[in-house]
């Protein structure tokens, strides 16, 4: 599929959250002022709890845990606690929706993409009734939460390569004691991140074609 020039790709080996976040707002501004762009970064973190704005503190159970201190990083995004580390790839999207001004659609599109390149993958993965984001056989392997000012939205939503599943243990993820995680490794899938972000960035431009429209 031939690439918008409105299509912006941004990478990054690893960023601190608060790096992450000051990209995005950076971002999220010049599309506020009228630019026409939309953004896909692909990025990792080092270990942080991230509480939402539907959080519970209590949903914190140890900021230690295998040894990592683990730091809690407050963020305005929807959602409750989510757990960002090495080897889970974050697809952010920074884009302005006002033309269709629908954030369900948005929510939808995000896991879509991860559900399209997991199939690539010989996945079977899918949405569940028990909240926001994309299941393989009744656990989460992606979890999603966005923010949106005047139509305007940034987050994303996370993947699970191969991070450490036992960081999870820290928080009730996503506010539900039964939702255990996986990850593309537990499931026996060996794949690069360089390949996934390209498998992603293809898919990006497949769902959310109607708002890279020149």
């Amino acid at each position: 599929m031939p690439s918008s020039t409105r299509f912006s790709i941004i990478e990054h080996d690893l960023q601190t959250y608060p790096q992450a976040m000051a990209e995005q707002e950076y971002l999220r501004d010049a599309l506020l002022q009228g630019e026409k762009k939309f953004h896909l970064i692909l990025t990792e973190h080092p270990p942080i709890y991230t509480l939402g704005t539907s959080a519970a503190a209590k949903d914190v159970l140890s900021r230690e845990v295998d040894g990592d201190n683990i730091e809690v990083y407050q963020t305005g995004r929807g959602g409750e606690v989510t757990y960002h580390g090495p080897g889970q790839l974050l697809c952010y999207i920074v884009a302005n929706l006002s033309q269709e001004q629908d954030l369900h659609l948005h929510i939808w599109r995000l896991e879509e993409v991860i559900i399209r390149v997991l199939t690539e993958l010989g996945i079977a993965a899918c949405r569940d009734k028990r909240g926001i984001g994309v299941w393989v056989d009744g656990l989460k392997i992606a979890a999603a939460g966005v923010r949106c000012r005047k139509w305007v939205v940034w987050h994303g939503i996370a993947l699970n390569i191969n991070p450490n599943l036992n960081h999870f243990k820290g928080i009730v993820p996503c506010g539900m004691v039964d939702a255990p995680v996986i990850s593309l490794e537990k499931l026996g899938v060996q794949v690069s991140r360089a390949e996934l972000g390209k498998m992603i960035q293809e898919q990006t431009q497949k769902v959310f074609a109607s708002l890279l429209q020149c």
